[in-house]
């Protein structure tokens, strides 16, 4: 597990009870999957990044995820997680589309500033929230609030930073700007039109990307370029997809949202081989 230590300082915000309609659910996925969360490098500071993770289907849907996100490493290199593995994880859901998580004081042992502690926080709400939408236990039209409580008890200080134990909701300003979906990092997929999805949080922005073709020595060299537009489509969350003819090769991807309206720029990478 990497260090609980970022490389990059994250802005210094409160947790707040944004409307999820401004940070999109995800919706209803194959179970053989669960949407997990890390925190990752975008631009020059960090933020939330989401990858599909295999679900073991031992526990229900959002315990697997939120012990995949305190345990497990993350597929894409630039991706991390703080939290430790938790001696005790339980999860629940109440009829008002509350989820409750129950975890032990031990998943909590690195030593965050606070910005980052929101962060973490964060981490799990996105996490568990999506795991709930995703797997249909919960009705994904109307605002889900996640409940944290630490060895049963409320009041826990989250990393000795964030007080837990009231309803919290998803913080979209934590969430990346872009972030590539499909492929996952270090996929192989066949040869021919390949297909890439993705999303940003601005609807309708313009984004651009660009194919690195890696050589045997491991140097990248610019293979095509383009721009798409993230969808203005109600629903669809800034979706962007397009596709591209690949021939036998590894590839990175990397899409770009330009510097706009006083926002800072941000991209994504990720990257697959074709075989």
């Amino acid at each position: 597990m990497e260090s609980a230590g970022a490389p990059e300082p994250v802005r210094q915000q409160q947790v707040q009870n944004t409307p999820s309609s401004n940070a999109p659910l995800e919706t209803t996925q194959a179970s053989s999957k669960v949407p997990v969360y890390w925190i990752g490098r975008n631009g020059d500071g960090v933020a939330l990044h989401r990858e599909f993770r295999d679900n073991a289907g031992t526990e229900n849907p959002i315990t697997t995820a939120l012990r995949t996100m305190m345990t497990a490493k993350p597929l894409d290199h630039d991706f991390f997680t703080p939290w430790q593995e938790p001696s005790a994880l339980a999860t629940s859901i109440s009829g008002k589309n509350v989820v409750t998580v129950d975890v032990s004081r031990d998943a909590f042992n690195s030593n965050l500033d606070s910005g980052m502690a929101q962060l973490a926080v964060q981490q799990l709400v996105y996490t568990a929230t999506a795991a709930a939408a995703s797997s249909g236990l919960i009705d994904s039209g109307q605002q889900i609030q996640v409940v944290i409580l630490v060895d049963g008890h409320k009041d826990f200080m989250a990393f000795g930073q964030v007080k837990l134990g009231e309803p919290m909701v998803r913080d979209a300003s934590m969430v990346a700007p872009v972030w590539i979906i499909d492929p996952q990092e270090d996929l192989t997929l066949a040869g021919g039109r390949v297909k890439f999805n993705g999303r940003a949080t601005l609807e309708g922005a313009k984004l651009k990307w660009q194919l690195f073709r890696e050589a045997a020595n491991g140097e990248k060299a610019l293979y095509v370029d383009g721009e798409t537009t993230a969808s203005s489509v109600p629903g669809q969350g800034g979706t962007f997809t397009f596709t591209v003819n690949l021939g036998a090769g590894r590839y990175e991807l990397r899409v770009s949202l330009p510097e706009q309206a006083g926002e800072a720029g941000s991209s994504d990478t990720r990257s697959f081989n074709v075989g």
